[in-house]
């Protein structure tokens, strides 16, 4: 499996519209949200991840996911690369999407543990030579403070040895892993998860970006990706550290609120959420503008 799923590809923020008639009142914007992901293409980044947590998949009918991954596919085309979250409690349900998103022509698929249940190794094992047996690179997503499975780098380099598993999404925090995970599974691709470590984790050798304020600066964070792969620490600090208190919010509860609370503060459409997400509060917003204010340079 030559391709590497490295790079800087954005998990995308989902659009909605006003519709009485469609669940929580919001419907899918596949339009916008299509014109959302070429714009990310043509601002440089790689490529796009539909249906991620920040895509609020969850939130989402069957049909409406499908219909998301379809729409990113269709936007990008031959100019990018498509990697579609195929999350399911059970490795059946993961290796079903993962079928459907061959299918539908992505180049990828992200994916966790089993959702929903505090799976032991033997089963995260199983579930990902399941989804992996489609024949689609893979990245694994380890984000223990959601899932409450933590794929630590010895059980990374087991996964490792999995046919088409290309890649690990680290969201744990803890950018020591990075060299660990470097040194026990030296052929996979170590990807940075979390936006506000993610200089730290590219200066230690992580070769992509699976990230959500891309969704909001995606030509600076190309420019901070280029700058880290290329050593060049003084001009990537200058970038990272006025945007770093924006980025921390992609580590917290309200991730998805904030982002596209970002979008619509730099002129894109980020919008509402759909249930269980609610609003920010007053102090929130307060202190997620006064963030964004710091990232903008001001404006």
């Amino acid at each position: 499996m030559t391709e590497r799923l490295d790079g800087v590809i954005v998990a995308t923020a989902l659009p909605y519209a006003e519709d009485p008639a469609a669940p929580a009142g919001l419907r899918v914007d596949l339009d916008r949200y299509a014109e959302h992901c070429r714009w990310l293409v043509d601002s440089g980044c790689r490529g796009v991840g539909p249906n991620g947590s920040l895509g609020e998949y969850s939130s989402l009918t069957d049909a409406e996911r499908r219909a998301v991954a379809r729409a990113a596919v269709d936007a990008v085309g031959d100019d990018g690369v498509v990697v579609v979250g195929v999350h399911g409690p059970g490795w059946h349900q993961a290796k079903a999407w993962a079928e459907q998103a061959a299918e539908d022509g992505a180049h990828g698929v992200l994916c966790l543990p089993p959702t929903m249940y505090r799976a032991n190794t033997a089963e995260v094992v199983r579930h990902f030579a399941e989804v992996a047996s489609v024949g689609l690179p893979v990245m694994v997503y380890n984000n223990p403070i959601d899932t409450k499975v933590d794929l630590t780098p010895d059980l990374i380099a087991e996964l490792a040895q999995i046919d088409n598993v290309v890649a690990v999404k680290e969201f744990s925090g803890d950018v020591r892993r990075v060299l660990e995970i470097r040194e026990r599974a030296p052929g996979l691709t170590v990807v940075a998860g979390a936006d506000d470590v993610a200089l730290e984790s590219l200066l230690m050798g992580a070769t992509g970006w699976f990230a959500g304020f891309p969704n909001v600066f995606p030509a600076e964070s190309v420019r901070l990706f280029e700058l880290a792969l290329s050593g060049d620490l003084k001009a990537a600090r200058a970038l990272y550290e006025p945007m770093v208190a924006a980025f921390r919010w992609d580590s917290r509860t309200e991730f998805v609120q904030a982002i596209k609370r970002a979008m619509d503060l730099v002129g894109r459409y980020g919008g509402p959420c759909r249930p269980p997400r609610g609003p920010l509060t007053d102090d929130q917003l307060a202190a997620l503008d006064a963030d964004m204010r710091r990232a903008m340079g001001g404006r």
